[in-house]
């Protein structure tokens, strides 16, 4: 089986409810591995405060999602999670272009807030047609 540069199967997996659970945990888990590896400056301490909470937030705003007891809760519930992937997206940026930390190191990790943007903008679209239907 191929996989693409971040270790991923190349072959279209669905996003359903389970692997979306496990891929947003996956990415709180490596943003805490590059919060624990961010140097000892005052510039890395405050940004990694703030990406922290942000990129391990999403996975949280999504299993509340998938336990909202109406769908016309569901939008809403799954924004916060899409907030929470945008700062997340920032975040990892940031840190490359401020030089704190390599562009190569944290790219992956922009490169799968991005994907997990798209999912959750896709989830609230369709929760939102389905809402009004």
């Amino acid at each position: 089986m191929a996989h693409n540069e971040h270790g991923r199967s190349k072959e279209k997996t669905p996003a359903g409810p389970r692997h979306l659970r496990e891929r947003t945990t996956q990415f709180a888990l490596r943003i805490v591995g590059m919060c624990c590896a961010l140097p000892k400056t005052t510039a890395a301490r405050v940004i990694g405060k703030q990406v922290l909470p942000s990129g391990t937030s999403a996975g949280a705003h999504y299993r509340e999602a998938c336990r909202v007891r109406y769908k016309k809760e569901l939008p809403g519930k799954l924004q916060g999670g899409l907030a929470e992937l945008e700062e997340s997206a920032y975040w990892p940026e940031l840190l490359a272009k401020a030089k704190i930390n390599c562009a190569a190191r944290v790219q992956p990790l922009g490169d799968e807030a991005e994907e997990l943007l798209g999912i959750f903008v896709s989830a609230v679209k369709t929760a939102r047609h389905e809402r009004s239907q």
